[in-house]
């Protein structure tokens, strides 16, 4: 598959370098050594000969743009454009697999680069999601759900979709927690769609272990940086530039002192 061509000539390319250059070549004892520019000031013609078909291939793979980002998007805590983005994005995904999810969950720390306003490329979007995770589907009780939201706000949040809205206190307690503008019911059965890693329990989401009727697809397509690439695809084809904002879906409460049980 393409990742796995793309993770092959980067680790070709790159053991080459390092073992074509021997001025570069540095052997530590437990200690770290920046690498920086320095390191650029004598470069070794014949290395860097060596790797251009390697670089062109990556680039080929890596540069073709998949879409326009409206604005500069970030990921942070309790809430971000970013992380409300890819959660979205999850839900929008879900009708491919016939699936009509309650809401999205996804992980701030899955998110390892930003996005910045303009085109946006696969390599871009490799940077932002740089992990093996699927999308994966599953129901959780409504007491499980709220258990969930107060792992969430306990931690400072996590990337929610659109249809939730939780509002915690400074001290990371669960105050209010809305799905689709209602309570959340104890007692109902909620669909939800994330990462098949935040599924197992990951990043302190222990409510997921509680998980019921489960669909985890595990075809590489079904990798979410690939679905993110599909919604950035789609909404150039209908002429449009990807947005998202902060809106309110975690909020911290100035002074309240009762949380949910």
């Amino acid at each position: 598959m393409i990742m796995t061509h793309i993770r092959t000539s980067l680790i070709l390319a790159a053991g080459l370098l390092l073992t074509a250059c021997g001025s570069a070549t540095y052997v530590t004892s437990g200690s770290r050594v920046l690498i920086d520019s320095r390191y650029d000031a004598h470069p070794d013609s014949a290395a860097a000969a060596f790797i251009t078909p390697y670089k062109a291939r990556v680039d080929s793979i890596m540069n073709p743009i998949v879409g326009y980002a409206a604005t500069d998007m970030s990921c942070h805590q309790p809430e971000s454009s970013q992380s409300n983005l890819y959660s979205d994005i999850l839900v929008w995904s879900s009708s491919k697999f016939n699936e009509h999810p309650d809401f999205g969950v996804y992980n701030v720390g899955g998110i390892r680069a930003a996005l910045s306003k303009g085109a946006v490329t696969v390599g871009d979007i490799l940077d932002t999601a740089p992990f093996e995770n699927k999308i994966c589907f599953l129901t959780l009780s409504g007491d499980k759900v709220l258990e969930l939201f107060r792992q969430i706000t306990g931690q400072g949040g996590q990337g929610l979709s659109h249809s939730v809205r939780l509002v915690m206190d400074k001290r990371g307690r669960l105050l209010s927690a809305k799905i689709n503008g209602r309570d959340v019911d104890p007692k109902a059965s909620y669909r939800i769609v994330t990462l098949d890693y935040i599924a197992q329990g990951n990043d302190k989401m222990e409510a997921f272990k509680a998980k019921t009727a489960v669909v985890s697809p595990q075809s590489e397509e079904n990798n979410v940086r690939y679905l993110i690439m599909d919604y950035f695809r789609t909404m150039t084809k209908e002429g449009r530039k990807v947005e998202s904002k902060v809106e309110g879906r975690i909020t911290v409460a100035p002074d309240s002192p009762t949380a949910t049980n």
